[in-house]
């Protein structure tokens, strides 16, 4: 992971919301801002971050132009919250799709001590696991399906209650007064995640074909089409629009499997796999539900923990995906995934 000090962040947050400028401009917009630093040490943090592979130059001497690259978005300590109360029209990201984004990608995402972190976790996860009776598998295993189907479809606006939903899946009962499809929603995420653990083995390498299979049972009777889609879509609250060319959203889909079979570490592939996916929306519909039943079909099949995000608060990841999406920085979701990872390891028990 490339870590950078606060006046770094500071210059690449401001290239961000600027785009290329001199070096000039940016030392009188840190200047202005409160920063006492000379002209002479912003050159040298810029032919630093540069070297780094954070920024791009264009020009040469005096007239050399930096710009932030994928590294250095990538590694940007967004404030998703604040980002997010600006209205869509007046936010500064990027609204079209990188194609440089996942062939780019830095493979080490995760800090030593983030990795440290989520590698104790896992170890702390095969522990609670190693010696299960059956009937505590089947029991950890509906409450890991139950509250997964729960907040993943609260996610997506679903109104099921957590009780509504154990009594869904257990008894096969809807709710009174809700949309049949928000049970059929919840009803397709335990289809879809006893899929993978069917199928764990053949996640060790995520393929295309495993993404169109789990999208089929995610939207199954939700009168959603399946396939890669054949028409623009947008994503509601950003103006980032994802590539709308099947040739090129194939092309996408290539890149981001080859990153995440790239990837070091399962943790790692699954968080790529998961923003990947949410970021190109190759499907109709429900691209974020397949994203997240991906990236546990990835960390399954590697003998890591499946996430829940049960304890996740439904902006606070919707506010991550927007900074994904129109900066992509990976920082305020990292920490979503690196805190729900540490709750699932420690609170569930699925072999």
């Amino acid at each position: 992971m490339i870590q950078f000090s606060s006046r770094q962040q500071k210059i690449i947050l401001l290239l961000i919301e600027k785009g290329g400028t001199q070096s000039s401009a940016v030392h009188d917009a840190l200047t202005k801002s409160g920063e006492n630093v000379s002209l002479v040490t912003i050159k040298r943090e810029l032919a630093q971050l540069a070297r780094r592979g954070a920024l791009l130059t264009t020009g040469a001497g005096r007239s050399v132009a930096y710009a932030v690259g994928v590294p250095g978005r990538i590694f940007a300590d967004i404030d998703a919250r604040a980002y997010c109360a600006v209205e869509p029209d007046k936010r500064y990201g990027m609204k079209g799709y990188d194609f440089s984004l996942f062939s780019e990608m830095p493979p080490v995402l995760f800090s030593d001590v983030e990795q440290r972190t989520l590698e104790d976790a896992t170890a702390e996860y095969a522990r609670r696991t190693e010696y299960l009776p059956p009937a505590i598998q089947k029991r950890e295993l509906e409450r890991l399906i139950i509250e997964l189907s729960w907040k993943s479809s609260r996610i997506e606006g679903n109104t099921y209650t957590l009780l509504d939903t154990e009594k869904l899946i257990l008894e096969n009962k809807e709710a009174p007064g809700h949309d049949h499809k928000e049970a059929q929603m919840i009803l397709n995420h335990k289809d879809a995640f006893l899929f993978i653990r069917e199928h764990a083995k053949e996640f060790r390498t995520l393929t295309r074909a495993h993404l169109e299979r789990l999208h089929a049972i995610v939207v199954n009777d939700l009168g959603v089409g399946t396939g890669l889609r054949g028409k623009p879509v947008g994503v509601v609250g950003s103006l980032y629009r994802p590539l709308d060319n099947l040739y090129q959203m194939q092309e996408g889909i290539e890149a981001l499997l080859k990153a995440v079979s790239q990837a070091p570490n399962p943790c790692t592939k699954a968080i790529i796999a998961l923003l990947g996916i949410s970021y190109l929306q190759p499907f109709e519909d429900g691209n974020k539900r397949t994203a997240r039943l991906a990236a546990n079909a990835v960390l399954i099949a590697h003998g890591c923990a499946p996430l829940s995000y049960r304890s996740v608060e439904e902006n606070e990841y919707r506010e991550a995906m927007l900074v994904f999406y129109e900066i992509n920085s990976i920082m305020p979701f990292k920490k979503i995934f690196i805190s729900q990872y540490v709750f699932a390891a420690n609170n569930y028990a699925i072999k």
